[in-house]
């Protein structure tokens, strides 16, 4: 049996044109530019942003956490449990590094 692989602790870079491949997913794009322009979020909010089923939200989310993108708080509002999600300075960081990517990528030079 092989060896199970050790868990990235870095987004990986380098991928199509120079950006984070991270964040490059088209689904964890929308949950970080709908972090961005928020101090924070509840994740019902960012599923019907995103249109993600919440597998699918929880698996990116997990991606993202363990790049150390984006923090997930579980906590309760009332008797009703609530996860607030927020992007990390290290996170806006990532997505502002990768927008430049996107547009030096796009300019053709005219």
């Amino acid at each position: 049996m092989a060896p199970k692989p050790k868990p990235r602790s870095k987004p990986r870079k380098g991928g199509p044109l120079g950006v984070d491949r991270l964040i490059h997913a088209p689904a964890r794009l929308a949950i970080m530019t709908n972090l961005y322009v928020v101090d924070d979020a509840d994740a019902t909010w960012l599923l019907q942003q995103t249109g993600l089923t919440w597998g699918n939200l929880a698996t990116h989310l997990g991606k993202l956490e363990e790049a150390g993108y984006v923090t997930v708080t579980k906590g309760y509002r009332g008797r009703k449990p609530r996860t607030k999600l927020a992007l990390t300075q290290a996170g806006r960081d990532a997505l502002l590094a990768y927008r430049a990517s996107i547009l030096d990528a796009l300019d053709l030079g005219e």
